[in-house]
């Protein structure tokens, strides 16, 4: 089994402050050129949603100001370069976002309406009336109409489990009731196809929240697919804070601030045979996009320290290509990817992630840029290890060499290894790969006989993965030895008295050794009682030999399944 290696980019560089625009570039080294990080410092104290215009290289980010109805509102529209283009301001809070199909009008949530702005002149065009919204909306377009939300509630405090409608926006600027309606503020998402995801967020009043797609071809919103995920126990629930359509709409992702990354078929919104990769242990899925050239999937999370917050991985969940990491922490980039923090520019050429503070009252805008382009990697001149004869239960170097083409790696880069034997397959885990490629894997075998190690470069955003290199290693026993001391004279009536040590290398055994004892002398060979080893390796014999003479005395040990039997003599005189 494979196990996806990590490679961070850290995006708080060095940076540089340019006056225009209040953008912050992060200067990284040569190294780090296969992946841009811009960071903007986003005029806004609280956000609602964040809307990508490809035709027009714009970038919108709504603010959410909605504790009081005489709060103004605020739409930051940004260049692809991360320069601040110009400010949009309202009479009263605005939330949630939308483009229509050819970017050229950009709906806007109004606290009585839709706004709508020409995305050439950014002009107020005719505003549309809506239910009155105290809470926040969502907005998604879809089947070639603007869909919003509608909740309700006297108080700010109840905002999270208030009866929400699900209204559309009409030609004559009129809007319109589909009938579909629940507790919490409901989230769109619009996807290829006429396709739409309504989500409903955990809240008091949805103890097993929904997700269901919609089709938006026609006069009528018709469900296609719905699921809630608890199970009888209640337990499994949806906790959401994002959802997103793969490129061709077959897949949708969800990012479930309990379960994770959920990877669903579109069709019945069942899971898919193979998922994502668990994130990073301490993360909390927050966001997730994919980019819509369809290679890569974006999954933003929730932080600290030195957790990455942002994970670029191919969109292809069998892909194990490395993700490429980002771990946001400090005044410079913000503290975690906020809910729905994520989109793409439509090539896949850019992502731009919406980052906040631990504190949720500061937010920057990252625009980062994927490699265009992998470069081959390969291991070269096979595997060797040392000792040149492995032992059971002893240290054994395995060493190889990875050759990349293409920028240098930002980090050290890591290659897995396991060891194969009569047992199956270990995993030995990661070793990190010097400067000049060479890289020792230490394992130590633990049984007898042929042990095939295999070395696997997984790959990152920058390189591909490269062909796994194996080793077969002989693993033998262990030697084991004994050491015996005599008199040079012993006599019959006052006895013999034998000591003596045994050592074993390699693997411990599991209790002490048991030596067998012989003796032999003019009347033949016979066997004495054992005698078992102590704890410091020291062993005595103490004998009444039988008969004058030569006599020799042999101790023994016949070795185990780690370890070769090992024998000692001494012979000396006896007399009477």
């Amino acid at each position: 089994m494979r196990s996806v290696r990590s490679r961070r980019l850290a995006s708080t560089l060095l940076a540089a402050a340019l006056a225009a625009g209040g953008l912050t570039v992060a200067a990284a080294p040569a190294a780090h050129a296969a992946a841009a990080d811009l960071v903007a410092k986003l005029p806004i104290s609280s956000f609602s949603a964040l809307a990508v215009d490809s035709a027009h290289q714009r970038v919108y980010v709504a603010d959410s100001s909605t504790g009081s109805s005489f709060t103004t509102g605020i739409i930051a529209v940004y260049d692809f370069s991360g320069e601040r283009v110009t400010t949009l301001t309202t009479q009263r809070h605005v939330s949630g976002l939308a483009l229509n199909a050819d970017g050229s009008m950009l709906y806007v949530g109004g606290r009585e309406g839709i706004l709508r702005y020409d995305t050439a002149t950014y002009t107020t065009l005719t505003a549309g009336v809506a239910g009155t919204d105290t809470c926040g909306r969502s907005l998604a377009f879809a089947g070639g109409r603007a869909y919003h939300t509608t909740p309700y509630a006297n108080n700010t405090s109840e905002c999270d489990a208030t009866l929400t409608y699900l209204d559309n926006h009409q030609t004559d600027n009129t809007w319109q009731r589909t009938g579909w309606q629940d507790y919490g503020k409901l989230q769109l998402e619009a996807g290829p196809g006429d396709r739409m995801l309504m989500g409903q967020p955990l809240n008091a009043k949805a103890a097993d929240p929904f997700l269901a797609v919609f089709d938006a071809s026609g006069e009528t919103l018709v469900r296609t697919a719905g699921r809630r995920f608890a199970d009888g126990e209640g337990k499994g629930a949806l906790n959401l804070k994002d959802m997103a359509f793969s490129a061709d709409g077959s897949k949708v992702a969800v990012a479930d601030s309990a379960a994770g990354t959920r990877l669903l078929n579109t069709a019945d919104l069942s899971d898919t045979g193979t998922g994502y990769p668990a994130l990073p242990a301490g993360a909390a899925a927050s966001a997730v996009a994919f980019s819509g050239d369809g290679k890569y999937l974006a999954r933003g999370a929730s932080a600290s320290g030195a957790t990455p917050d942002l994970l670029l991985a191919p969109a292809d969940p069998g892909d194990a290509t490395a993700p490429l990491e980002f771990a946001f922490e400090g005044s410079l980039d913000g503290d975690r990817v906020a809910p729905r923090g994520l989109e793409w520019s439509a090539d896949g050429s850019r992502l731009f992630a919406v980052t906040t503070n631990t504190a949720g009252n500061q937010y920057w805008l990252h625009i980062v840029q994927p490699p265009a382009v992998q470069y081959d990697a390969r291991f070269t001149g096979g595997l060797t290890h040392s000792p040149a004869q492995a032992v059971a239960g002893e240290a054994l170097a395995v060493r190889g060499k990875l050759e990349l083409d293409g920028p240098a790696p930002a980090e050290p880069l890591k290659v897995t290894a396991t060891r194969t034997d009569a047992h199956g397959t270990h995993e030995l885990g990661t070793t990190t790969v010097r400067a000049d490629g060479t890289f020792t894997v230490l394992d130590e075998p633990d049984l007898v006989g042929d042990a095939t190690y295999a070395v696997s470069f997984l790959g990152d955003l920058t390189h591909r993965p490269a062909t796994d290199v194996t080793h077969t290693v002989s693993v033998g026993k262990a030697a084991s030895s004994i050491a015996l001391t005599a008199p040079q004279e012993a006599s019959m009536s006052t006895g013999v008295h034998l000591t003596g040590t045994f050592a074993a290398q390699g693997k411990a055994l599991p209790e002490r050794a048991v030596l067998k004892v012989e003796r032999t002398d003019r009347l033949g060979t016979g066997t004495l009682s054992s005698v078992t080893v102590a704890a410091d390796g020291t062993f005595v014999i103490d004998d009444l030999p039988r008969t004058r003479g030569e006599t020799t005395y042999t101790v023994g040990w016949p070795g185990d399944d780690w370890h070769e039997g090992a024998t000692a003599s001494v012979t000396f005189r006896v007399t009477r």
